[in-house]
């Protein structure tokens, strides 16, 4: 996908800006860019005011500061926006923040998982599940745990682009194809 090529060398760009900033700058730049995306992707009002032809340059740039100064964006990421609005990339946030977030897991040892299972778990379990895909990764974990009551039981987890399934589900459709044989 072009958009995501061009969004990885556009979060790479401003990410070396900043290749000597602690890791806890890349964090707050990354909540900046999520903040901004989450505000085009909530709003289709300012999204087509943002990337429609109705504005002028100067209109956009002045929107960008507008919301920058209301969100509390910083001055690197509000000089960045400039940027993508100058090259009409303003709508490659989103990709641009999902690409940057990226970049500042691999530099923090972070990697982000999602556990998905048929009942809300606990965040106790939640913590366990954690620390187990850590000690397995050699990495801190980020999980997001979400539910799907069609699984039945079990869980289904996906750590850093590796799937694991253990699933009731699963586990049912691998007995059926086997009584099957």
């Amino acid at each position: 996908m072009i958009d995501s090529s061009v969004a990885r060398r556009y979060a790479r760009a401003l990410f070396a800006l900043e290749a000597d900033t602690p890791a806890r700058t890349h964090d707050a730049r990354l909540e900046d860019l999520e903040q901004f995306a989450a505000a085009l992707d909530e709003s289709e009002e300012l999204r087509q005011t943002l990337l429609g032809p109705g504005l002028t340059m100067e209109q956009r740039q002045a929107l960008v500061d507008t919301l920058a100064r209301k969100m509390r964006l910083a001055k690197e990421v509000q000089s960045f926006l400039h940027v993508l609005a100058e090259r009409s990339r303003l709508g490659i946030v989103p990709s641009v923040a999902a690409a940057y977030r990226e970049l500042a897991d691999a530099q923090n040892g972070r990697v982000r998982a999602t556990v998905v299972s048929a009942a809300a778990i606990s965040e106790g379990e939640v913590e366990k599940l954690e620390k187990t895909f850590s000690t397995a990764t050699h990495k801190k974990v980020v999980l997001s745990a979400k539910t799907d009551p069609a699984l039945i039981g079990g869980l289904l987890a996906e750590v850093g682009g590796t799937r694991y399934d253990g699933t009731l589900k699963t586990q049912l459709e691998k007995l059926r194809e086997e009584l099957l044989k």
